[in-house]
């Protein structure tokens, strides 16, 4: 009596979860395999830009990239330290600052991302990029 009891209680206190893993990772390759990706997955006809010219905002703050990856505040070379500290000021002077982002052509674009993530630290929340009007050939 003591031997069957004691294997009763042996079949019970272990369980085989191979099984169950095995459902869990089917189950997660069929949801990967039927997730579509969401990039580039729409057809879409996007507006062209106005060719006339929008109005500058009253203050404007300009920050310029040239192709060696100076960074100039209104016309003063800076590096991205100074850029920091000079935008607070100017935030905390004007709340409402506006900062219209140049970049030349040629410029590397981690340049002008560093530029994009020091306004986005300093809580500049207007922030425009320069463009020129594409000329209709």
């Amino acid at each position: 009596m003591k031997k069957c009891s004691k294997t009763v209680h042996t079949s019970l206190t272990e369980l085989n979860i191979t099984p169950l893993l095995d459902l869990a990772f089917v189950l997660l390759v069929i949801f990967i395999i039927t997730t579509t990706p969401v990039v580039n997955d729409l057809e879409l006809n996007l507006p062209a830009a106005a060719r006339r010219p929008k109005d500058p905002p009253s203050k404007v703050n300009y920050v310029s990239v040239d192709t060696a990856g100076r960074i100039f505040l209104n016309k003063l070379e800076v590096d991205l330290a100074g850029l920091q500290a000079e935008m607070v000021q100017l935030r905390e002077a004007d709340p409402d600052l506006n900062v219209t982002v140049r970049g030349d052509a040629k410029s590397k674009y981690s340049q002008i991302v560093a530029v994009m993530d020091t306004l986005q630290q300093c809580n500049v929340a207007k922030v425009h990029l320069a463009t020129e009007a594409a000329d209709k050939k």
